[in-house]
């Protein structure tokens, strides 16, 4: 997860290793659980924009066609468009940018390119996603620019976002696992003091946790412990 561009100390390329076994472990939780709030939300707002306002249920449409090939992982169409009747969710995010649906287009957006591995790209859509826009989709959207952040090596903004989406999230299935992917990148930068501090909050804060209750975080604490 954590990329750097010097090589890491020594002391830290096993915290390092750690932070990618761990992502790659949850990245299906993390993925799909955000995909799945954005979706859910995305029908509602869709819903209740169309009862107050109709115009504007041509931008809800266009997002849908674009949802239907993010659903199949077909990034690219879901972006770009089929030439068809799907546009792709970068030019619904451009001419609809007003709207929720076009909000919510930056986000997808944001996803499909981190899904495709273009970090870059995916940080500036979803910069402009407006994170007061949903309250329901922010914790999810921001930890998601968090991990993007850790994946362009920029650890120091990658931890701000993942505390500040643990603490937007705060329950027992997001803010565990913000809190620890944001603790072994303070481990990585050798700050075993903030990575305590963590994992602690997991255990104590979060006790119904799959971290806690598989005895996961015990093996943190006692790693920045020695």
């Amino acid at each position: 997860m954590a990329k750097k561009t010097n090589a890491a100390p020594v002391e830290n390329i096993e915290a390092v290793s750690m932070t990618e076994a761990f992502i790659d472990k949850y990245k299906k939780h993390i993925i799909y659980g955000v995909c799945g709030i954005i979706v859910i939300a995305a029908a509602i707002i869709a819903y209740v924009q169309f009862v107050r306002n109709p115009k504007i249920a041509k931008a809800n449409e266009a997002l849908f066609t674009c949802e239907n090939y993010f659903a199949q992982d077909n990034y690219e169409k879901a972006l770009n468009g089929d030439g068809q009747g799907c546009v792709g969710f970068l030019k619904v995010a451009d001419e609809y940018g007003s709207t929720k649906a076009g909000n919510l287009a930056h986000l997808y957006a944001g996803i499909c390119y981190a899904q495709t591995g273009k970090f870059e790209e995916a940080k500036q859509q979803l910069e402009k996603f407006s994170e007061k826009d949903d309250a329901i989709i922010s914790p999810a959207a921001i930890g998601m620019l968090g991990n993007v952040y850790a994946n362009l090596g920029q650890n120091d903004k990658a931890i701000d976002y993942l505390l500040k989406a643990a603490k937007a999230a705060d329950n027992a299935s997001l803010s565990p696992i913000y809190l620890i992917q944001a603790g072994e990148l303070y481990e990585a930068e050798g700050k075993a003091d903030k990575a305590l501090e963590c994992y602690q909050q997991v255990k104590t804060k979060y006790v119904t946790s799959m971290a806690v209750q598989q005895q996961e975080i015990d093996k943190y604490i006692e790693r920045v412990s020695k």
